[in-house]
């Protein structure tokens, strides 16, 4: 049985590559339109064991955790906004969501996967 570690730097196939910019380009205009993080997640979904040990299975978990955090801190936010201090909460986790899409999505175009 091998029982070597997933090359995390290998590439994929151009279209995993081009679906994971898709994910990314959806996960940016959810800034704008919401639903689309769910469907950007729906795919990452679907298609994780399709990628697993290639450069897109980290990008895949990283999205997947960007947008459950970015959900309990908007939930965290909304709930605190009720004491005024929500809004700091949720504008972190706005500033917190844009930072991981553009770092995730630029490690992907360099090729490199993401922590």
């Amino acid at each position: 049985m091998n029982s070597q570690p997933p090359q995390h730097d290998s590439l994929p196939a151009a279209f995993d590559r081009n679906l994971g910019n898709i994910t990314y380009g959806l996960y940016c205009g959810a800034i704008v339109f919401p639903v689309l993080a769910v469907a950007a997640l729906i795919i990452d979904y679907i298609k994780r064991p399709e990628v697993r040990g290639t450069l897109l299975d980290s990008h895949f978990n990283w999205q997947i955790r960007t947008f459950w955090f970015t959900l309990l801190w908007t939930v965290i936010g909304g709930v605190l906004c009720l004491v005024f201090i929500g809004w700091v909460v949720l504008a972190a986790a706005g500033v917190w969501y844009i930072y991981r899409v553009v770092k995730g999505w630029l490690r992907l175009s360099e090729g490199r996967s993401v922590p």
